[in-house]
């Protein structure tokens, strides 16, 4: 079971990003609740302004099966109330991977390493 990346796109309007932003940990709190198998997220914007949620899943299956069931998560319903548009949800299997040091301090100033 290959690990799974799930992509979903979507827009904001511009008054509700302040809400979808602070609402974001206790939707992945509940989100990680509901389905152990999700590992790490990440909520990124990308140039044109629209955002691209990330979420890593420890397989396709744990992936889809929470996209079938994520509405029944109530931080997660509140959470998608500040989304104007779905631009669709897809996951990815990782089929290779090399892992890099994260250490907290180069990313907390802003020094990272280029790859």
């Amino acid at each position: 079971m290959p690990l799974t990346f799930e992509l979903a796109e979507f827009t904001v309007a511009d008054e509700d990003e302040p809400a979808l932003l602070a609402g974001r940990q206790a939707m992945a709190k509940g989100l990680r609740r509901a389905f152990p198998g999700a590992l790490a997220a990440w909520l990124t914007q990308q140039d044109d302004g629209s955002w691209l949620d990330i979420v890593l899943w420890r397989s396709r299956e744990e992936a889809e099966d929470a996209a079938a069931r994520i509405e029944q998560v109530p931080e997660a319903r509140a959470w998608f109330r500040h989304i104007a548009k779905s631009r669709g949800l897809r996951h990815v299997e990782v089929v290779e991977q090399t892992l890099f040091d994260l250490a907290p301090r180069a990313i907390d100033s802003g020094d990272s390493p280029g790859l």
